[in-house]
């Protein structure tokens, strides 16, 4: 192959790469931007415009004119699709609110438990260390779903969360909703506890030497030498689990949380449409799914130090 034609084909295969990251950056745009629209009509905007709330945007009479028109061909089944999507998709899309709610906040909770824990397990002594590891076993060992019924139904902890001021008032969420937040946000800890324990033992054992050479205590060195390093090469390890918990929060219908599979499977209970609803809402955790691969991405080669906490460093 001459110098020429391997300069035209690196130039063609820059211009397809820029046209398919063009292609996902309109994807994106058009799913969140039609999500934050809804969300923002439904919240307020309805009834500031006078307009009524959970109104489709989309002409499903239309669409359904097309699907009876093409029936029983291809084209009828995917206006048939359309037509339920666009008026499923009010009610689908507060759901996937709540799906972000339940994912971001167990998450980002679930971190701040999973980091003493993480500690405990590789620089604590034998109480703390054993304490650490018998969480995380125990709740690694045990189905979420069983633990979101223990919590649930076993512990009666909705009925103390029922009698707590403000709950279900506002913006503050029902009993249900808060049970699956600390269900999800243990089972996330355990979880998190060991991949930044698995991150933390990366970090060569001299760094901890050099951080006590130089005067600082344990705590600190901890704090200000192994952590910065360690919680680096956990992020892989962290971007797998925002993906998991993206998809496990669907677990959380079964104690009765209106989050985006159970508003899904409300919708089919009554017209039936199961298959359009679910393939729906497999487009919606899909993309929610992608767009968090995509930040965690992004936000690796953000922090990430040369040759320190990146894949292709290490």
């Amino acid at each position: 192959m001459s110098e020429r034609t391997a300069s035209v084909l690196d130039a063609e295969s820059v211009e397809g790469l820029s046209s398919g990251r063009a292609l996902v950056y309109v994807a994106a745009v058009i799913f969140w931007g039609y999500l934050l629209v809804r969300w923002l009509y439904d919240w307020g905007l309805a009834s500031l415009l006078g307009m009524s709330k959970g109104a489709p945007f989309l002409p499903v009479g239309a669409l359904e004119s097309l699907a009876s028109q093409f029936a029983g061909t291809p084209v009828g089944g995917f206006f048939s699709f359309l037509a339920v999507s666009a008026s499923s998709l009010p009610a689908v899309a507060n759901g996937a609110w709540l799906t972000v709610v339940l994912t971001v906040v167990s998450i980002l909770l679930g971190l701040v438990i999973a980091v003493p824990l993480s500690v405990a397990r590789v620089y604590g002594g034998r109480i703390a260390s054993g304490f650490a590891l018998g969480f995380t076993e125990l709740i690694r060992g045990t189905p979420l779903l069983a633990q979101l019924f223990v919590l649930y139904f076993g512990l009666s902890l909705s009925a103390t969360i029922r009698e707590l001021p403000l709950v279900g008032e506002g913006f503050v969420p029902g009993q249900a909703v808060i049970v699956a937040i600390i269900g999800f946000t243990i089972n996330s800890a355990a979880y998190q506890a060991e991949y930044i324990r698995s991150a933390l033992l990366s970090v060569e054992d001299g760094q901890v030497t050099a951080g006590r050479a130089i005067g600082l205590s344990q705590l600190d060195t901890i704090r200000y030498v192994i952590l910065p390093q360690g919680l680096r090469y956990a992020i892989p390890g962290w971007s797998n689990e925002l993906v998991y918990l993206i998809k496990y929060s669907s677990l959380a219908a079964f104690i009765t949380v209106p989050e985006l599979y159970y508003r899904s499977q409300a919708i089919a209970s009554n017209n039936f449409r199961f298959f359009e609803l679910l393939v729906l809402a497999a487009l919606l955790y899909l993309g929610m799914v992608l767009t968090a691969s995509a930040v965690m991405n992004r936000f690796e080669k953000r922090v990430s130090i040369p040759g320190l906490g990146q894949a292709s460093g290490r």
